[in-house]
């Protein structure tokens, strides 16, 4: 079979003791009750190394699940994604301790100002040499709006308004605020920099004003990679001007197409090339010998899940509260209901489901996955490929065994076909992504937001 095009693979990740699979993280093959020791973290990035990943991808959140029963203590008896640590600190550690593999890891633009995360991403960048890109979410939860003084959720619009105004002041600081030779280091004249080469960026947007100068000197890649996960038309249209990768919650290839189209048709529209924006699906993989045997380990986690924590979580994705309903109600008696959203609508609707109970759907629903033999799992990325998706992040269902089993039988065969590298390229993050430099391109939107008048 002829070689194809590499794509990029990441390991979906959170810190905290369970990301998707609820109730899983009690498996006797589970370090996730590790996850306020370094060690596990340590021994995950080693084996996410070994298998060619392209980085830990750490999702985020700053609030408890509280829509199922208009209530947080299933998240809280659950461990369900709860309570949460900053995965950036854990960022220094892993990089010591690694040599290529990159660290992606969320951050919401309400929850800090601009000057110091600008600060703080490139200090990381700075300690990885260069190996770390940033998720610009808008956060989703109310919990976390509270929390951070708002009074809650701002609206959608607002959100990505402010988005908007955050990344642009981070972008002056990392692109414009030192020169490139800005930086003398004499130890003669014991003479640092130049200071007539720092400047201030004198930002003055709607929702912040930040003045400068930065207060790092320009790290490898000056800007970070630039993640996004809103895949609303607001979203999207943020995502065409600034993102570098993109992260889309399509199930099939069939569903990614339409997507994929769009994206690469907001980012033309904002005057970058297309290609230079990777898109990411989610993907969770059930792996046997036989297909067989791959459903019957599918099966039997699917009843060691617990419904209560995948309820609660569902809750907040669907956007309905599920605690309504009595246990055990048949889908069938909701088939037919116009009051319900069109998302939860579609679950109860789908023939897949038909003879389930709410709960059981639900859970199926949430916990898609593809199970197969390596080979089918292989058959499904490169089907991803061909509808022009770029890369995968890789949900575990048991950590670490589901990065293992991918490792172990997965990646070999995707080494074989192209679809993985076999080993690491040189440079930052962004070398490796694009094949191209460390910084920016010259047509990405960042730069000419950092121009100087």
């Amino acid at each position: 079979m002829a070689e194809r095009p590499r794509m990029l693979f990441n390991a979906f990740h959170m810190c905290a003791l369970s990301h998707h699979a609820q109730g899983l993280w009690a498996e006797p093959d589970s370090r996730q009750l590790e996850y306020n020791d370094p060690r596990m973290w340590v021994d995950l990035a080693k084996l996410l190394e070994r298998g060619r990943f392209d980085t830990l991808f750490f999702a985020d959140v700053l609030g408890p699940y509280e829509v199922y029963g208009n209530s947080r203590d299933a998240a809280v008896y659950e461990g369900m994604q709860f309570p949460t640590g900053d995965p950036s600190v854990l960022i220094p550690l892993l990089a010591y301790h690694t040599e290529n593999l990159g660290f992606t890891f969320t951050q919401n633009i309400l929850q800090e100002h601009p000057y110091p995360f600008a600060r703080k991403m490139s200090t990381l960048d700075h300690l990885t040499g260069g190996r770390v890109a940033w998720n610009i979410v808008t956060t989703f939860l109310p919990s976390a709006g509270r929390n951070l003084g708002y009074g809650g959720l701002p609206p959608h619009d607002e959100r990505y308004a402010r988005a908007e105004d955050f990344t642009t002041a981070c972008v002056k600081l990392w692109e414009n605020s030192w020169d490139d030779d800005a930086v003398l280091r004499d130890r003669v004249r014991r003479q640092f920099a130049d200071p007539a080469k720092v400047h201030e960026v004198d930002h003055k947007g709607p929702y912040y004003t930040v003045f400068g100068p930065h207060l790092c000197e320009p790290s490898p890649q000056r800007t970070p990679v630039l993640f996004q996960a809103g895949m609303s038309p607001t979203g999207r249209a943020f995502a065409g001007r600034w993102a570098e990768a993109l992260f889309i919650n399509s199930s099939c290839p069939q569903e990614a197409a339409s997507v994929v189209l769009d994206v690469r048709r907001a980012a033309a529209a904002a005057g970058r090339d297309p290609q230079q924006v990777k898109i990411f699906v989610p993907r969770a993989y059930v792996v046997a010998a036989t297909e067989g045997e791959a459903r019957r380990v599918h099966e039997e986690l699917l009843q060691r899940q617990t419904e209560v924590g995948n309820l609660a979580r569902m809750s907040v994705f669907l956007d309905h509260d599920f605690a309504a309903y009595a246990p055990g109600t048949p889908v069938a008696q909701l088939r037919y209901r116009d009051d319900l959203p069109p998302r939860v609508q579609n679950v109860v609707r789908d023939p897949a489901y038909a003879g389930l109970t709410l709960q059981q759907a639900v859970l199926r629903y949430g916990n898609r996955r593809t199970v197969g033999t390596p080979e089918q799992i292989a058959d499904e990325i490169q089907a991803f490929q061909d509808v022009g998706v770029d890369g995968i992040n890789i949900e575990y269902v048991v950590s670490p065994t589901t990065f293992e089993t991918v490792i172990d039988h997965v990646v070999p065969l995707l080494q074989q076909r192209g679809l993985m590298q076999r080993d690491y390229q040189p440079g930052t993050l962004r070398e490796k992504f694009f094949d191209a430099g460390p910084h920016l391109p010259s047509d990405h939107p960042a730069r000419r937001a950092a121009e100087r008048p």
